[in-house]
């Protein structure tokens, strides 16, 4: 089972939005809101999304921001998302997702990349260790109410 990695096009987004909603829990992603996001994240030019294919078919992805900040050089790569399909969990894509995220920062230039998980998601904590990234700091939100 031959696994692919490529950037993200129009035609992922529909399955990319069942990921996101089934896997990740995150019920407020549409096919519309994502291809606006999408629209304006290639725009922006900093933001990457990948797709893993198995037979042709998406069965996982992982997105990303390269951001800025004082002291950091060229900065760093934020992952913003990153799921596998239930059945194909277990299966090394998830790994082969992060260990292509890594290389395409390498190939940019950034020696530092970052993310957050749900604190009850303890099976992502154990995988996201196994691949070893270091549990070192907390992420806090606030929703602002917007008027």
């Amino acid at each position: 089972m031959e696994i692919k990695i490529r950037e993200v096009v129009a035609n992922d987004y529909t399955k990319v939005v069942f990921l996101w909603n089934v896997v990740l829990g995150v019920r407020t992603v549409t096919d519309e809101n994502f291809r606006v996001t999408m629209e304006q994240m290639i725009k922006a030019g900093n933001y990457k999304t990948f797709v893993a294919l198995l037979d042709k078919h998406v069965v996982g992805f992982i997105s990303t921001v390269h951001a800025l900040a004082v002291g950091s050089g060229n900065g760093y790569l934020h992952i913003t998302g990153l799921a596998v399909h239930n059945d194909f969990q277990r299966h090394r894509i998830g790994t082969e997702l992060l260990r292509f995220t890594e290389n395409y920062a390498k190939d940019i230039g950034i020696s530092s990349i970052i993310l957050c998980t749900g604190m009850k998601r303890t099976v992502a904590h154990a995988f996201y260790e196994h691949n070893g990234y270091d549990k070192d700091s907390y992420c806090f939100d606030k929703i602002i109410k917007l008027d």
